[in-house]
């Protein structure tokens, strides 16, 4: 029997960090792109993330940050990984002496493997569907496009919710699954309900 990861992102509230947690979420992602409707600060992230029992892992996104950007979250947010959703190259990511992951936005033409190869530091590589602007497009992509023998965890993203979580983790068997818009009421407001769906259809296709 397998185990699927799941990372809920994009949380802004306590009680939805308290529904993730409860419905069994691994991981919370806390968005630090103030563009983004989901972005918090670093006040309203070390509360949300002080809310986190052990083993829910506390992790930071961050698109083409500056350095002391990352390095000011990291002093006041308790931040136990790294997302890097932006243009990042591997020295930018890996400055920071903790662990990270890279995002890879998919579309024909995309070599993941080679866009593995030029970042050998990520842990794992997200892939999420090529939207203009970064991440939260809520859009699905051609799940043929990972190719197999990938050196790292897989972590698929984009588009993912409780309808067509069950067919992607038998499709793919991902590492993990990154879900964002696709258990919202609005955005930035997640639906306890939908997480609850999402992470029951997750565990549905692990078996």
């Amino acid at each position: 029997m397998s185990h699927t990861r799941i990372k809920i992102c994009g949380l802004t509230r306590p009680q939805d960090v308290r529904a993730a947690v409860e419905a069994g979420a691994d991981a919370i992602g806390f968005v630090f792109y103030p563009p983004s409707p989901r972005h918090v600060t670093f006040e309203q992230a070390a509360e949300l993330a002080a809310l986190l029992p052990p083993f829910v892992t506390a992790v930071g996104l961050f698109v083409n940050p500056e350095a002391q950007y990352v390095d000011e979250a990291l002093r006041r947010v308790p931040l136990q990984l790294l997302q890097f959703h932006g243009d990042e190259v591997e020295s930018a990511c890996a400055r920071h002496g903790r662990p990270w992951i890279r995002a890879a936005r998919m579309r024909p033409g995309v070599d993941l493997l080679e866009f593995a190869a030029c970042h050998p530091g990520a842990r794992g590589i997200l892939v999420d569907a090529f939207v203009d602007g970064y991440g939260g497009g809520g859009k699905t992509f051609d799940w043929s496009l990972i190719p197999s023998g990938l050196d790292r965890p897989l972590i698929l993203s984009g588009g993912l919710d409780p309808e067509n979580v069950r067919e992607a983790v038998r499709i793919v068997r991902p590492w993990a699954v990154d879900v964002s818009s696709g258990v919202e009421s609005a955005k930035g407001i997640k639906d306890a309900d939908k997480i609850a769906a999402f992470i029951a259809g997750v565990r549905d296709a692990d078996g």
